[in-house]
């Protein structure tokens, strides 16, 4: 896993510490806990951050807090088209005019929506986004709604093909965690619906500003149902974008984890019985920590043919 650490040099058309603070200086904005913003400021950090999320020219990439443009210019810079997706109003006016100032005509390929994230629910919210194709979301996502808006945004868009987000490192240890350790838990079973994920690289505090208490990681997302060959009870014509399946799987998963110490028989005994967890080949003395999505999934395909 790499590690990319401060530096304070400048890059052609991306943001430095010193353009940061001018302009949050010129925009009478300063960072706010409640909204989780930490702007970065290093464009060396920036760029590994574009190679990593693999963004070429002509792709469609969402971001969810944009801030003060610096990882929206780096993923411009690509040639690919941004959705910039901000909840404060004076950072939403102030993007387009750091993208014209910094990289002259790349104005035209970013379309800003002012919204909270967790309210876009359809994709005629994501202004400049072709619902036909696929998009990616690359985004430094404010610390305390980074598991919710990964999760809600996997869930309402299907065309969501990949990821690379930057969070808090213990959302990422426990967004990526297998079965039976000590950190698995409902995040790292849900995001396992929707695709397969791994820690891509630490980010020193030192690129933000303001510096945060915590340490940060990105987290790299593939959307793929490989997890369905594990499934001979289910036909080959199941879709794991149904909504019912998923709800009943997530309310299990949900369950099984409320108190981590109950077998599954104890935990889910209001909503399902031992012989329907042995129809689903789990023994129903197991802890759900060590069971993976497959095994969840089934369970709910059981209970839902009782």
């Amino acid at each position: 896993m790499t590690s990319i650490a401060s530096h304070s040099d400048s890059t052609d058309g991306l943001l430095g510490a010193d353009d940061i603070h001018a302009l949050a200086a010129q925009a009478h904005i300063s960072p706010t806990k409640k909204l989780g913003q930490n702007f970065m400021i290093d464009p060396q950090a920036i760029e590994k951050i574009v190679r990593l999320s693999g963004t070429r020219a002509g792709d469609q990439v969402v971001e969810v807090g944009p801030g003060l443009g610096s990882l929206t210019l780096g993923l411009l810079k690509t040639g690919a088209h941004v959705t910039a997706i901000e909840i404060d109003p004076r950072l939403a006016r102030l993007l387009p005019q750091t993208v014209k100032r910094f990289q002259p005509g790349a104005e035209s390929r970013l379309h800003v929506v002012l919204s909270d994230a967790l309210q876009i629910k359809t994709p005629e919210q994501l202004t400049g986004i072709d619902p036909r194709k696929p998009f990616a979301l690359v985004s430094n996502l404010p610390y305390n709604v980074a598991t919710p808006i990964l999760l809600t945004f996997l869930s309402r868009f299907p065309q969501l093909a990949s990821a690379l987000v930057l969070v808090q490192n213990e959302v990422a240890d426990r967004l990526t965690a297998s079965p039976g350790s000590r950190i698995y838990g409902v995040p790292s079973l849900k995001l396992a619906w929707f695709g397969v994920a791994h820690k891509a690289g630490r980010i020193a505090r030192s690129v933000f500003w303001p510096v945060p208490n915590v340490d940060s990681s990105l987290v790299a997302f593939h959307r793929s149902h490989a997890w369905m060959s594990a499934l001979p009870t289910v036909s080959s014509g199941a879709d794991p974008s149904n909504d019912s399946w998923r709800t009943t799987t997530f309310t299990l998963i949900d369950r099984a984890f409320a108190q981590r110490r109950k077998t599954l028989r104890a935990a889910l005994k209001h909503t399902a019985s031992s012989e329907q967890i042995q129809a689903a080949g789990i023994d129903p003395q197991i802890r759900g920590e060590k069971l993976g999505i497959a095994d969840f999934a089934r369970l709910a395909t059981v209970i839902q043919r009782a």
